[in-house]
């Protein structure tokens, strides 16, 4: 078996050890020794080439580059160009997995141009940061236990695929395993009847090994999946600034299967960002758009849910800043996708391919490989800042609102801005039941009112929306005396009128 060959690059002076300790590392330890061979150029015999020929034709005939940044930027040619940097370069045109492990320096600047450097390669990959010799070769280690993992040269499975030690079919929730045959019936045609048995649907979605459960059906299908993994929560909160501080003036955790955490996220984020009611010009029904394509939220919320490391004890955060909103979640890119791929249509390569499935098949997931691609050009539809994609702990996407004019810097993971009035329509309508109001025309159904709202949980709807206003006497039921009728639709009280009214002066 021919040895993958591993190019190390660093500034020479700065990281000698280094560079020694990890070729011996990988020369010396039973597995990676038997899949990589490590090169380093102070092992290079002495030649006529120039080093700097040398350097770039050993990258090139690479299948892994493992950079190191410290300090310092190293020796510049004739256009002010360290190798190091060119070394990168040549790693990223050649589409070579790079492995970036940044020193954290505690007292020291960096040189401004080494600086420039590790900004730049945090907008290609992922970084690692370490401290010292071992922290570094542990980092290196579960590089490469990874990249064997994803290229099948060990076997392995993905935590979604891997059987779960206690659980039983009987854990799971029958009414959950229904409702998800009829959506993915209606979105994607699946194949099995609402009267197969649970065994059948869990078999066909590749949810059951040996009789045993994986861990894929339990979050999909538990009735609490949180008793299993407590960190598959997602965690949101509103801050009415753009940092993080206290008062918090809500905060949530949501529990449930990943449809549902999924689902109540992206409704608490659109609850908290503004929106526009537009004009009856052209209709009867007023227009109600969001300041974020509710897609775009929804498309990194699920992306979060579907690829997260769920061996983490971290959860999925999210946060509604007054310039921004933040999707964190303890993940990374494949090795195979830089953030720039990203923009364009790619393959994909979910960290969690059972679970992606599923979300496919209930329509979560439009297509494979194209969501963050859509997202992109529905931000640029908008007219809204590109989003930010941030790889430095975790995976952490910035979408901005229409009052953001930023500017980053990434190495430090600090966000200085300043926040003025937009020039759109979007409006802040705090109070849930006032957006109701505001949509409702004549009599309206269920629906109808969660649909031009972009609502698509019947539970959140009734609670958050509809409850409260019948409560505060807003709107009234055209049945009363039969609240569950399918034919039963809501309208505005006299009450209800005089606050619509107020509403569409005050947004004029």
């Amino acid at each position: 078996m021919k040895k993958l060959k591993v190019f190390i690059s660093s500034v020479q002076n700065e990281f000698a050890k280094e560079r020694a300790e990890l070729a011996s590392y990988f020369r010396q330890d039973p597995l990676l020794g038997t899949f990589f061979e490590p090169f380093i150029f102070e092992e290079v015999p002495a030649n006529t080439h120039s080093p700097g020929k040398v350097y770039l034709a050993e990258v090139k005939e690479s299948d892994i580059y493992v950079g190191l940044f410290g300090n310092a930027y190293g020796y510049e040619d004739e256009r002010g160009v360290s190798p190091t940097e060119r070394e990168y370069d040549q790693a990223k045109v050649e589409h070579i997995p790079r492995w970036i492990f940044i020193k954290e320096m505690v007292g020291a600047d960096r040189h401004p141009k080494e600086l420039a450097l590790i900004r730049k390669i945090e907008q290609d990959v992922s970084r690692k940061k370490f401290s010292t010799i071992d922290s570094l070769k542990k980092e290196v280690y579960r590089s490469a236990i990874l990249f064997l993992k994803q290229t099948g040269k060990i076997e392995s499975r993905d935590f979604d695929d891997s059987l779960h030690p206690t659980a039983s079919i009987e854990t799971l929730d029958k009414a959950k395993i229904r409702e998800f045959i009829i959506l993915a019936k209606g979105k994607r045609n699946f194949p099995l009847k609402e009267t197969a048995s649970i065994e059948q649907v869990l078999k066909h979605l590749r949810m059951t090994r040996e009789g045993k459960l994986v861990n894929s059906a339990l979050l999909a299908f538990a009735p609490d999946p949180q008793l299993f993994f407590p960190s598959a929560t997602i965690k949101c909160a509103n801050f009415h600034g753009i940092q993080v501080q206290k008062p918090i003036p809500d905060y949530r955790e949501f529990g449930g299967t990943v449809f549902e955490v999924a689902d109540e996220a992206v409704n608490f984020v659109l609850s908290k960002i503004s929106l526009s009611t537009g004009t009856r010009e052209k209709s009867n029904q007023v227009e109600t758009i969001y300041e974020i394509p509710r897609a775009v939220i929804a498309e990194g919320i699920i992306n979060a849910v579907a690829h997260r490391d769920y061996n983490s004890k971290g959860s999925i955060q999210v946060a509604v800043f007054k310039n921004r909103v933040e999707i964190s979640n303890p993940g990374t890119l494949p090795p195979e996708l830089d953030i720039s791929d990203l923009k364009e249509p790619h393959s994909s390569y979910p960290h969690n391919p059972l679970l992606a499935g599923c979300m496919f098949l209930t329509g979560e997931i439009e297509r494979f490989g194209t969501g963050t691609l859509e997202m992109y050009n529905l931000i640029k539809e908008r007219g809204l800042k590109p989003p930010l994609i941030s790889l430095d702990e975790g995976f952490k996407l910035t979408i901005w609102r229409p009052s953001a004019e930023t500017v980053h810097d990434t190495i430090h993971d600090t966000i200085h801005e300043t926040v003025h009035d937009a020039s759109s329509a979007f409006t802040e309508i705090a109070e849930l039941t006032h957006r109701l109001v505001l949509v409702i025309q004549g009599e309206m159904s269920r629906t109808q009112l969660m649909e031009i709202l972009e609502l698509k949980n019947r539970s959140h709807f009734s609670i958050s929306y509809l409850e409260p206003a019948l409560k505060e006497e807003l709107i009234e039921m055209t049945l009363p005396e039969k609240s569950k009728s399918k034919n039963q639709k809501y309208r505005l009280t006299s009450k209800g009128l005089v606050l619509k009214a107020n509403l569409e002066d005050k947004n004029k």
